[in-house]
């Protein structure tokens, strides 16, 4: 059976020699405990600010243009303290999500003396990254902005400016459910707000110039202050509280669509074991399948409890790396390599090393 092109060229990547494990630097020694993760990309750090930019902007609209001039104090103070409080939360998920780190393999660890110290036997092969010159454990995939092989990596978000890996999912989920909630508590507000304000308010600041001036002049020879209205729908004039307020309509319902579609994949993909480029590839490797829940517990940290809802509470502490999980079985390798024969595959080892490093 002849190898069509692809099949060659994998074949010569499973060359030890193509590795060159000897060209790679041995990793620097870890950081202390507690070292703070952050990605240095232009587009990133330009999505993360807009981000805080655009809730900001909805807490001035929320606070300034519908709070704080309503008269009906209890409304006011409820919904400013449920908005600042999701607000708040959404923010401090943003920053753990972008100053975390999402699981990165050790960098350079693909050297010739670690590769024998995992003592392979045959039929085991290890994967080794030839761009960030790591081997990579099983469910690990490089990022090209992070410059890393990210453990469970499910894709990169500019929006956090970070990966979405096994030790930032929690985080992530949390973000986008905190900003789709914000999202739709500001347009209920906003609905609100329209309707009183046109309701009270605003059906008297169609006077033509002519009846102003008039009105003016009236009250000016009567000498009595101009009456009030009894609610104050904004401190701003009725056109920029417009303005304001379609803006933030605009800005809640295209971040609620996106964020409830963010939240919804992820959820998915913890409850089916499967990250977003496992999904995409479709690579039914054998490993261990875990079940929804375990996988749900996992993430988000322990048993159900309030803390799955806390930013500040980390996920389950990832279990450190074993020599055997830097190593797979041969039938591991991706569904093209499964269409060779067992003959073509014995008669390939023959050329080989017994321990077998590819290159992924």
């Amino acid at each position: 059976m002849m190898l069509i092109p692809t099949h060659h060229f994998r074949d010569i990547e499973r060359k030890p020699e193509y590795l060159q494990p000897e060209k790679c630097v041995p990793p620097p020694h870890p950081g202390p405990v507690g070292t703070m993760w952050f990605i240095r990309d232009g587009c990133g750090i330009a999505c993360a600010i807009v981000t805080w930019f655009l809730v900001l902007y909805a807490e001035f609209v929320v606070l300034f243009v519908m709070l704080i001039p309503s008269r009906d104090y209890v409304y006011s103070i409820v919904n400013g303290v449920v908005f600042n409080l999701l607000a708040f939360l959404a923010l401090a998920s943003h920053c753990r999500a972008m100053l975390t780190d999402p699981g990165a393999v050790p960098k350079g660890n693909a050297t010739k003396e670690f590769i024998e110290s995992l003592q392979l036997k045959p039929g085991q092969v290890v994967y080794k990254c030839p761009k960030c010159c790591s081997i990579k454990p099983d469910r690990a995939h490089h990022c090209s902005v992070c410059k890393r092989c990210i453990r469970k990596m499910d894709h990169h978000c500019p929006w956090v400016n970070n990966c979405v890996g096994e030790n930032n999912q929690k985080y992530f989920v949390l973000f986008t459910m905190y900003i789709a909630l914000i999202s739709l508590h500001a347009l209920i507000m906003v609905g609100f707000h329209f309707l009183h304000c046109f309701e009270e308010d605003w059906t008297t600041y169609g006077l033509t110039r002519e009846g102003t001036a008039e009105a003016r002049i009236s009250l000016h020879e009567k000498k009595q202050p101009p009456k009030v209205s009894s609610t104050e729908c904004s401190s701003f004039s009725p056109p920029t509280t417009v303005i304001l307020l379609i803006l933030l309509c605009f800005e809640g319902l295209l971040f609620l669509i996106f964020t409830s579609v963010m939240f919804g994949t992820q959820v998915h993909s913890i409850c089916t074991d499967e990250t977003g480029i496992e999904r995409l590839k479709r690579k039914h490797q054998p490993r261990e399948r875990r079940g929804s829940w375990k996988s749900v517990k996992e993430t988000f940290g322990g048993d159900l409890s309030p803390s799955w809802l806390n930013p500040f509470s980390g996920p389950c502490d990832p279990k450190p790396l074993r020599d055997r999980d830097w190593v797979r079985q041969a039938a591991s390798l991706s569904d093209t390599d499964n269409t060779e024969t067992t003959e073509e595959q014995s008669e390939e080892r023959k050329d080989e090393d017994s321990v077998e490093v590819t290159d992924e």
